[in-house]
């Protein structure tokens, strides 16, 4: 059978080359893919962007099942495009993609079926969400209300800088310089209260009406070492992650995830595909969702899928057929830790068209997956912010990053960078 994957980024590479291990695939599609996916043994990539052309392309090569990675293609309504052609996929349908595409959508959703989450306010006017941050003070977190590719997001630890924000946010330029703005994000911006405590990631498959909870993860925002410097995409990640112990996972699961599928039911909107819930919790072990995403998140899919070792498109097919409440996953009982290689000038202005030599030859026991990356004359050259994430597994967290770590060194090219101290966290712990 033939499978299809959207996206270009290195959670598409992880998750293509999972699905790609099922001895009933021939093939797995990537659209459009990136210089690792090109590379990969049984993957191929196809130029195809728009919709319209994914669903005639799906139907010409007779797709078995497709999976899709970003969220910009959710929020367009691609998943209620296949099912209307009759194609099988799995990703949540445009309506119920709002937990991500629409911060306001997510937060007035929380509200209305109990979900803890921290106190906010929308506005559409500059002045008002000024007057508004000037009443509750600093520390606070500024939001533009749609898809900002991880980027739109202000921590503020000053007024000033929270003021700085919001003019950058209502004046159409994202407050990190990359994609969010106001202007392309719904012309509103979300101001929430400052959340103390440690944040995770929590992704389930959903069915509709059942949750799968995979291996816990943990990721790295910031762009320096120390958790410092302005929020990324994600600098590394690592699983399992300490903070979510069972009393934790289970609560999770009592007060988010499943209140989350009941009240999106409810609403018309049943949840089937990734669902990503950023929590924060603190050191009581009480949860708050920082934000929903509608997809798997990235880089976590790559310590994820590394360690995850039943068949993923098993899953898959019972996530789109309303069966994972029979499903039990296993996961390899080793930890996996991957570090993001970025670009020159990320995350502000990342540089184009850099030679990368040096990649290591993958082994059972670590992959170099691939995100802002083009194959240019049979070299591999930068293409984006996050250009490479480069995960190992370990009998520990520890072990795990000094192996990406290793894995890393021969790697080279003009302007990387890269954080030293992934899984600092969960190292601290130990």
């Amino acid at each position: 059978m033939k499978l299809l994957v959207i996206g270009s980024g290195g959670r598409e590479h992880a998750l293509a080359w999972r699905l790609s291990q099922n001895p009933r695939v021939s093939r797995v599609y990537v659209a459009p893919g990136n210089a690792g996916t090109a590379r990969e043994q049984g993957l191929m990539n196809i130029e195809i962007h728009e919709i319209a052309n994914l669903v005639e392309f799906a139907k010409h090569e007779n797709i078995f099942m497709t999976v899709v990675g970003p969220e910009a293609a959710l929020a367009k309504g691609v998943v209620d495009a296949f099912q209307a052609a009759g194609l099988k996929i799995f990703g949540p349908t445009k309506q119920a993609a709002q937990l991500e595409s629409s911060k306001d959508f997510a937060k007035q959703f929380m509200q209305r079926h109990n979900i803890p989450t921290a106190m906010y306010a929308t506005f559409t006017n500059a002045a008002e969400a000024r007057a508004y941050v000037e009443k509750q003070g600093a520390p606070i977190v500024i939001k533009a209300d749609g898809l900002a590719a991880g980027k739109g997001v202000v921590v503020a630890m000053t007024l000033a800088e929270a003021f700085e924000a919001i003019d950058k946010m209502f004046a159409g330029c994202d407050a990190n310089a990359g994609t969010g703005t106001v202007k392309d994000s719904g012309h509103r911006v979300v101001i929430e209260e400052f959340m103390e405590g440690e944040e995770a990631s929590f992704i389930c498959m959903c069915d509709g009406k059942n949750a799968l909870p995979f291996a816990s993860t943990q990721d790295h925002k910031r762009i320096f070492d120390g958790d410092t410097g302005p929020n990324t995409g994600g600098m590394g990640a690592y699983s399992p992650a300490p903070v979510v112990t069972p009393e934790v996972h289970a609560r999770v699961m009592r007060e988010v995830i499943n209140p989350t599928l009941k009240g999106m039911a409810a609403e018309g909107a049943p949840f089937v595909g990734f669902l990503y819930a950023g929590l924060m919790i603190d050191g009581a072990g009480k949860v708050r969702v920082v934000e929903f995403n509608a997809r798997m998140g990235d880089p976590e899919t790559q310590p994820i899928m590394m360690r995850l070792k039943s068949d993923f498109l098993s899953l898959v097919e019972r996530g789109v057929s309303g069966r994972l409440d029979s499903a039990e996953p296993e996961w390899d009982r080793r930890a996996a830790l991957g570090v993001v290689m970025a670009a020159g000038g990320y995350p502000d202005a990342p540089t184009k068209g850099d030679v990368i030599s040096g990649l290591p030859k993958d082994t059972e026991n670590f992959h170099v997956f691939h995100a802002g990356t083009i194959l240019q004359d049979d070299q591999v050259v930068t293409h984006g912010g996050r250009v490479l994430c480069v995960t190992a597994l370990g009998d520990t967290v520890k072990i795990a990053q000094q192996a990406a770590y290793e894995a890393l060194q021969p790697i080279q090219f003009e302007g990387m960078q890269y954080r030293k101290d992934i899984g600092w966290r969960a190292m601290g712990r130990r």
